[in-house]
């Protein structure tokens, strides 16, 4: 499943806070191709994100617009 968010928070070792358009925040992590393409996320990006069902409190950040 992929959704939009917002990065609102950095948090360390490559993870970040997102809030998603639906209202949910949750915790987000680079994804291996965007660290190998050193891809920088700062705060503001807007992200597309995998989640593994509906209610992951943690997802996978595949894209930066």
């Amino acid at each position: 499943m992929e959704v939009l968010g917002v990065i609102v928070e950095a948090l360390p070792g490559f993870s970040f806070k997102v809030k998603l358009d639906d209202g949910r925040e949750i915790i987000a992590y680079v994804s291996g191709k965007m660290r190998i393409r050193r891809i920088r996320v700062l705060l503001g990006d807007r992200v597309k994100i995998e989640l593994p069902d509906a209610k992951a409190q943690r997802g996978r950040i595949i894209w930066r617009f």
